[in-house]
């Protein structure tokens, strides 16, 4: 066991523990434990944006993606970055005008009917859930990495930890969690990324020349086809990775903890500068590892590279940098699974049980109640299936949600904004057929099927090849949309569509979620 990294992991979570008990005196009401009671500045929402969206995925991830596949992990930083132009232009402003407090509030908006509603939360459950194993995942790696625990016991820790978050702090603490991982993160990588650069000389060429023969890969890490052979399936993670952003609950949500849709955009616009030099810099992390740390020893350590980026810390800087960036890898799940956990637990208590079971009528303390113990449920089902996930790469799980997300939400999102004929039937056509259609794909797919024993879930040969469903889930997302509008007898209510466009753009009508 390392006992500085130990010290620091203790120093971190209690720091996190002190904000969730604040928190939870101020944690009383609907509109405190889904949205902080919308009280968050532009600036500081932003930071929580930017807190929520670098995930395990990002920090692990990426950096052992680059590390071992080159040019192709680096697809990732890139379509996670672009992806905050399509919710800057398109999403934020109409989805903090329409809604108070979910996803579903937003599309209810415009269509009245209980199933659109429920449709939508289960989206929101399923979406959050993905996401959440991919954090496990990492977390597992890394706290068995450090500490020497079973990945069992590291998956149970984190989730725990996550529940208590929730269950007592709700928005309030989950936001600071988030601001505070995201000062500790950029700090850890700036570090980390200088100091790789120092070892280059402060001199881009000579970086990416040396590069050329410091890896197994030799001149062909500099180039894209190492890891995505098959173009179709390079271009289905950029789809799914630039549009799945704008359909994800747990980011989406962040938008109703400030007071309108001004401070809304300009959370992105602070969140997109922080998010872009962060992915910047991940070109370090990934480099320097391969250079560094080595190709065996990072596969040694984890064979999807998950634990790249501490290992590089290590090499660099001793126990005491690896201690640091390691604690920091874990303050970064700790407060994105927060997030996602906040997220499904809302989508069930304020949608299936408040409208859906009782019918609008449930009290607030009810409905926090509730979201408790809903909390509780996405943690326990989410740990489970984290378990059967251990040797596949964070950043290509949360991939696989990002697919899932533009599938199912996207298309939704956008038609209940910008299309007059757009009905009930063709939203939940486009929601149910967009969800269920990227998980059958991932289902029949290499990452549940391989010939070869350990390489995925389940031993044989996969159905289809394409490692992200992207590139045929989000059309079929889109069409459903569309046909199941077209081929329903019931017609739009134009007026009501009327009413959405001008409340979607001005925030006339929007009543705070303390009213609603």
């Amino acid at each position: 066991m390392n006992g500085l990294a130990f010290s620091i992991f203790l120093v971190i979570v209690g720091i996190t523990l002190i904000i969730t008990y604040l928190a939870s005196k101020k944690t009383k009401t609907t509109s405190s434990f889904y949205t902080a009671d919308s009280s968050l500045s532009g600036f500081q929402n932003g930071m929580a944006i930017a807190g929520d969206y670098m995930s395990a995925a990002s920090f692990l991830g990426i950096a052992g993606m680059v590390a071992l596949s080159g040019f192709d992990g680096f697809f990732y930083s890139i379509g996670f970055l672009v992806a905050y132009l399509v919710v800057l232009y398109l999403v934020a402003e109409p989805l903090r005008n329409l809604g108070n407090y979910t996803l579903a509030d937003m599309i209810a908006a415009r269509f009245k009917a209980k199933k659109v509603r429920g449709v939508a939360a289960l989206n929101t459950i399923t979406i959050s859930t993905f996401y959440m194993i991919a954090q496990l995942v990492g977390a597992g790696a890394l706290i068995h990495l450090l500490l020497g625990l079973n990945y069992v016991y590291s998956v149970l820790i984190v989730g725990v930890l996550m529940t208590v978050y929730v269950v007592f702090g709700g928005m309030t603490a989950t936001s600071w969690v988030q601001i505070v991982k995201a000062i500790l993160l950029m700090v850890g990588t700036f570090i980390i990324s200088f100091m790789v650069f120092a070892k280059f000389d402060f001199n881009l060429v000579k970086m990416f020349s040396e590069m050329k023969i410091a890896t197994p890969l030799g001149a062909a890490f500099l180039n894209p086809g190492n890891k995505f052979t098959n173009p179709l399936d390079m271009i289905s993670l950029n789809l799914a990775l630039v549009l799945g952003t704008a359909g994800l609950p747990h980011i989406l949500t962040r938008f109703f903890t400030v007071k309108d849709a001004i401070t809304a955009r300009k959370s992105v616009v602070y969140a997109t500068w922080i998010i872009g030099i962060f992915y910047i810099l991940t070109i370090f992390l990934g480099f320097g590892a391969a250079a560094f740390v080595g190709h065996d020893k990072i596969v040694a350590a984890n064979e999807a590279g998950n634990m790249a980026a501490p290992l590089l810390a290590q090499a660099l800087g001793g126990n005491f940098l690896f201690a640091f960036v390691s604690a920091v890898a874990f303050a970064t799940i700790l407060a994105v699974v927060a997030g996602l956990v906040l997220s499904a637990a809302s989508a069930f208590a304020h949608d299936f049980y408040s409208h859906i079971l009782r019918h609008g009528k449930a009290t607030e303390k009810e409905q926090v109640i509730a979201a408790r113990w809903a909390a509780v449920g996405v943690s326990i089902l989410s740990i489970i299936l984290a378990l059967f996930a251990q040797k596949m790469n964070v950043a290509f799980l949360v991939s696989l949600a990002f697919a899932v997300a533009a599938s199912a939400n996207l298309p939704i999102i956008l038609f209940t904004v910008f299309w007059k004929r757009f009905n009930t039937t063709g939203a939940v056509s486009g929601m149910l057929i967009g969800l269920f259609s990227a998980l059958t794909l991932v289902a029949m797919s290499p990452n549940v099927w391989s010939p070869k024993p350990g390489a995925a879930i389940f031993i044989g040969e996969p159905l289809i090849h394409l490692t992200n469903p992207g590139i045929i889930s989000i059309p079929l997302g889109f069409l459903a949309a569309i046909i199941g509008t077209l081929v329903s007898a019931k017609k739009a209510d134009e007026k009501k569509f009327a009413e959405i466009i001008v409340k979607a753009n001005t925030g006339i009508g929007i009543h705070g979620p303390a009213n609603n």
